[in-house]
Parts: C-alpha cells; sequence; structure tokens
C-alpha cells in the first residue's frame, strides 16, 4: 500500500528511465547494508516448498519470474533475487555493445497502468554481463535473452546469436531468443517461418556440442496472426526447442484510456502491461492447446495483479514473467504473486 500511494506517485514524478536507473542505485544500498540481504528476503520473498517447479530440466524455486529487459545487463542479479524472484531473465544482450535509440524512449500511461518502450536492445555487450555473472552470489535460475546488433544484416543475424550463446554458456541456465522485439527495425522478418527455422536449428546444432545441453527457448510477439502461431507450432515442433514465452510487447493501441494526442506524440515502441493481458492469454491458451500439455510456455504480458499471473498458468503457462506489473506494483509484487499461488492450489 505505501509504495502505490507514496512511492509510486515519486517516482512517478522523474523522468522513467531517470528512475530506473535510480532505483538501481537504492536496490543496491539496501542490499549493500548490514542485514540488507536478509531484510529485503524477509520482508519481500515467500519461501515454500509447494512453489518449486521443474521445468525444462531445471529446477526452479518458484514460477515468478523476472521477465528481459530490467536488468539488460546483470548488475542487479542478486538484488533481485532477494525480492523473490523465482528466475531473472537478463538481456536483450547483443554482441557488440550498443547505446539504443535516442531518449526519451520510455513512456508511462498511468491511465491505462502500462508502458511504451523503444529502447533499441541499448547494452553494455554480451561480455560485460558475463563478468558480472561470474561475480555474482545468488543461486537463482538466470536466462540469457540475446540478439543481434542494429547494424548486424538479418542474412547474417544468425553470427551474432551464435556469438552470444557462447559466450553465455557458462554463466546462464537457459536462452532466449529474441526475434520479436518492434524496436530494432526489421527484426521481426527473423520470425518468418524460413529464418526462424534456419536460425534455431543452428543455435540448437550449436548446443549439441556442448558438454551440457541448456534449454533454448523462443520468446514471440502477441501480434502475430492465426497462420503465423501455426508457423510457431510447426518451427516449435521440427527445431525441438525447450520452450517458448508468450509475449513480447505489442505494436497495437486499440482500446487505450490514454488520449490520441499524446499517444500519437509517443510514437512508436512496444506498449507493455494491462493492455496486453488478454491476448498474451490467448496466445498461451493456444500454443498450450497445440503444442500439448507437456510443453513448457513462460507466461509474460499484461500480468499486473496476482489474479492475471493464475490466468496465464490456468491457460497453460507453466512459469510466468512480470516487468511493467513490478515498476506498477512495486518489490511486493513477485511475493504477493506466491502467495495466491499457495492460496490457489495451482
Amino acid at each position: 500500500m505505501w509504495y502505490r500511494t507514496v512511492i509510486r506517485p515519486f517516482l512517478f514524478s522523474f523522468a522513467p528511465e531517470g528512475i530506473h536507473h535510480f532505483s538501481f542505485r537504492a536496490l543496491k544500498f539496501l542490499y549493500s547494508l548490514p542485514g540488507g540481504q536478509k531484510l529485503m528476503q524477509q520482508r519481500f520473498a515467500v519461501e515454500d516448498k509447494r512453489l518449486e517447479r521443474e521445468v525444462f530440466g531445471l529446477k526452479f524455486k518458484n514460477p515468478v519470474g523476472l521477465a528481459a529487459g530490467f536488468d539488460k545487463d546483470a548488475q542487479l542479479v542478486d538484488e533481485l533475487a532477494a525480492l523473490g524472484f523465482g528466475f531473472i531473465e537478463i538481456g536483450t544482450l547483443t554482441p557488440k555493445p550498443q547505446p539504443g535509440n535516442e531518449k526519451p524512449r520510455l513512456f508511462r500511461l498511468p491511465k491505462d497502468q502500462a508502458l511504451v518502450n523503444r529502447m533499441g536492445f541499448n547494452n553494455d555487450g554480451v561480455l560485460s554481463a558475463v563478468q558480472r555473472l561470474k561475480a555474482r552470489h545468488s543461486q537463482v535460475i538466470i536466462g540469457g535473452n540475446i540478439g543481434k546488433n542494429k547494424v548486424t544484416e538479418n542474412k547474417l543475424a544468425y553470427r551474432d546469436y551464435e556469438y552470444c550463446l557462447e559466450a553465455l554458456y557458462e554463466v546462464v541456465d537457459y536462452f532466449v531468443v529474441n526475434v520479436s522485439s518492434p524496436n530494432t527495425p526489421n527484426l521481426r522478418d527473423l520470425q518468418d517461418k524460413g529464418p526462424l527455422t534456419e536460425l534455431l536449428n543452428r543455435l540448437k546444432k550449436r548446443m549439441k556440442e556442448k558438454p551440457k545441453r541448456k534449454p533454448i527457448l523462443l520468446k514471440i510477439a502477441p501480434d502475430l496472426s492465426q497462420e503465423q502461431l501455426d508457423d510457431i507450432v510447426e518451427i516449435v515442433s521440427k527445431t525441438k526447442i525447450e520452450g517458448v514465452i508468450a509475449t513480447n510487447t505489442t505494436i497495437a493501441r486499440e482500446g487505450l484510456t490514454t488520449g490520441q494526442e499524446q499517444i500519437e506524440a509517443i510514437g512508436a515502441g512496444g506498449l507493455s502491461g494491462k493492455p496486453l493481458s488478454h491476448r498474451a492469454t490467448e496466445v498461451i491458451r493456444y500454443l498450450h492447446q497445440q503444442l500439448g500439455p507437456d510443453y513448457p510456455i513462460i507466461g509474460v504480458g499484461g500480468i499486473m495483479t496476482p489474479h492475471d499471473a493464475l490466468e496465464k498458468l490456468e491457460a497453460g503457462a507453466s512459469l510466468v514473467q512480470v516487468y511493467t506489473g513490478f515498476i506498477y506494483n512495486g518489490p511486493r509484487f513477485a511475493g504477493q504473486i506466491n502467495q495466491s499461488i499457495l492460496e490457489s492450489g495451482i
């Protein structure tokens, strides 16, 4: 309650990207205090053996994760783990550092409980993240979300994905192939049947050469047509990747409460938050029906309340991830969802 009534209004009075970095510093400071880690775990995390899940060969402490995009460069892994997340996905990471798109590139839509971002894969480069992950202390499961540099042509994109897979192999538990962000020009073209099949087959081949095979997941857009979703089902079945993350942000703007003039002023970018909830659940349910009850799906998109998370799980998700809901609800959110899962018996 304090977060929503006092802290959030204060934070939301500042520019979104600036306050994002401020929040990072605040969490780091709190964690570094004597007893800070223990205090955070006691106050925010929900610990219970009944929350454990085994998915694509990994044992998760609980089914609530933090989606990619929040901690792109693995700067806050230990601190976020102390807030009760069962897994943390870093990235999207690219081979070379890149600044991303011009600012401003992150916008709040409070009336819709949403965000619009066109960050553009801003990150310090995959090797910087590798060094930070080598120095971490927590044992939380880490996913590595990988992409291509903006300057890399699509026909050579596989090289960027292979490079990131090789670099991260020793320090992450699973990989996520991101071809669904709307903020890198032409990236979504890689979701087409031919290019996507080739890319996933290349990555699977690389993984087969490793001493231990780590799961490879595909993150898909919510804006895919029925035909494209059917293609995804076929591709997943043929390439035998271990899971799907549904969904990324949307380019759609229908049904928003925020005024059209403000939406037009914000411009392009991926919309996340409450307006995405229904579509993301639809996609999860369809994939679950088509791929079978045992195929792992991570549900993400519009989880703004614990009930939203339960809906994703009931639709067929094995795990869930939050991002915008975490920003709107604060540090207790993962614990609140986990508590609702315990009470529901899912």
